[in-house]
């Protein structure tokens, strides 16, 4: 074989052209004050730029369209739509013609071709088109891979193929946090908070046609994302719900276990995926995206054997002066008497008063008791009501609550103004 023999030209063509909606024109205003050397020259001159907006020449934003310049962004959730075009660049007839288009990821190949038919026959000048879709699934890099095999008028069979990389970017940042909220205080556990922050991670704002959520099989949803004024539900972000890039909204939906989960406490602790989250947006001229995030994860409760909840605190308290609290206690266990002691811990904001050490006696299983406590708080600000110990000196086995409310503590000045 002839190393310097020239590579052989082939008779066929490919042209691929990633199909995108036009932007809106952007002019750069420039102007002076008349009282500058040039005048009104150039406040004339855009007042007769086809480009600008009457009566707002001084504004970027332009009313003609224009085409796209580069392959612009893909974002994970839009729709990738190609063009591809083979024409015959040569002065003879081309035959069984078999184009081919697959997407490679870093996890899949698929193929984007319309049809997987061969075109018999492929006169001079004359082309083969075809538009290409695909949703993009996958972030990282994607690589489009066209295959053109033909046959010409001597019989040689010929194959060509070209590459064609892109990257698919992330449209959205997704954080959830959950709460759990227990409305009947004598069951495990009840309703469960979900807070949804979305932010616009691209360059362009973003018009937010749904966010939803969709739940296991365990729980209904209830949107609270709304008000209600005179009748009519209205969006608690307002008529126009665009996202202006960077920017973050928070959605909160409430969850509650259907009623056949319900009466089965321990079913529903033990219950840890919630549902997921179903986002439409639109972009720039009406371009549909659409994310499906995986099953969300909570952490189940985890209150052991003793849980302990607040009945009653108040909302506001004066500095350095005592207050009082009520918990109760529940011994969440169904076979087993618990003989407990509570011991009280200071923060560096929270003292107790009262006995530390003292017997709370005997709990029988699935019962609770009440207990009235005194604190105060020797720090201004939201104080959180931490240092509470229960031991059980059956098991001598300690069970520590922090964190259990927080209380808004102000000077007793403040309070009296108020």
């Amino acid at each position: 074989m002839d190393v310097n023999q020239p590579k052989q030209e082939h008779l066929l063509a490919l042209k691929v052209m990633r199909l995108t909606k036009p932007t809106l024109f952007t002019n750069v205003p420039v102007t002076c004050e008349e009282r500058d050397l040039p005048g009104d020259l150039f406040n004339q001159l855009m007042k007769e730029d086809p480009s600008t907006v009457k009566g707002a020449e001084t504004l970027m934003l332009g009313e003609m369209l224009t085409l796209p310049q580069n392959f612009g962004n893909i974002f994970l959730g839009e729709t990738f739509s190609s063009y591809i075009s083979v024409h015959n660049d040569s002065n003879q007839v081309v035959k069984d013609i078999l184009v081919k288009a697959d997407l490679q990821t870093s996890s899949q190949r698929l193929n984007l071709s319309a049809s997987s038919a061969a075109v018999a026959e492929l006169k001079p000048d004359c082309c083969i088109d075809d538009v290409i879709h695909h949703e993009v699934k996958e972030i990282g890099t994607h690589i489009l891979v066209c295959a053109v095999s033909y046959t010409t008028q001597a019989g040689e069979k010929m194959y060509f193929r070209k590459f064609f990389k892109f990257q698919v970017l992330k449209p959205l940042d997704v954080k959830t946090k959950f709460y759990n909220a227990e409305s009947d205080l004598s069951s495990v556990t009840d309703e469960v908070f979900l807070e949804a922050q979305i932010q616009n991670i691209t360059t362009s704002p973003m018009f937010m046609e749904k966010v939803s959520l969709e739940p296991s099989i365990m729980y209904n949803v209830a949107e609270l994302n709304t008000v209600n004024k005179a009748g009519e539900s209205i969006s608690t972000f307002g008529s126009r719900t665009y996202l202006q890039p960077m920017d973050t909204r928070q959605y909160l939906y409430c969850l509650k276990p259907k009623q056949e989960f319900a009466e089965k406490a321990g079913v529903i602790k033990g219950v840890t995926v919630i549902g997921k989250l179903d986002i439409v947006w639109k972009t720039n001229l009406g371009e549909r995206g659409r994310l499906q995030t995986s099953q969300l994860q909570r952490m189940a409760p985890g209150y052991g054997d003793v849980r302990l909840s607040l009945e009653t605190i108040p909302d506001t308290v004066n500095l350095e002066e005592p207050f009082d609290i009520t918990c109760k206690i529940t011994n969440c266990s169904s076979e087993r008497t618990m003989d407990l002691i509570l011991e009280m811990c200071n923060t560096n904001s929270i003292h107790w008063c009262g006995v530390s050490g003292r017997q709370l006696g005997k709990l029988h299983p699935s019962s609770s008791l009440h207990l009235a406590l005194t604190l105060l708080s020797s720090v201004q600000g939201l104080q959180s009501v931490s240092g509470l110990r229960l031991t059980d000196t059956f098991l001598k086995r300690t069970y520590e609550y922090d964190d259990i409310a927080q209380v808004c503590v102000v000077s007793s000045e403040v309070k009296e103004e108020s």
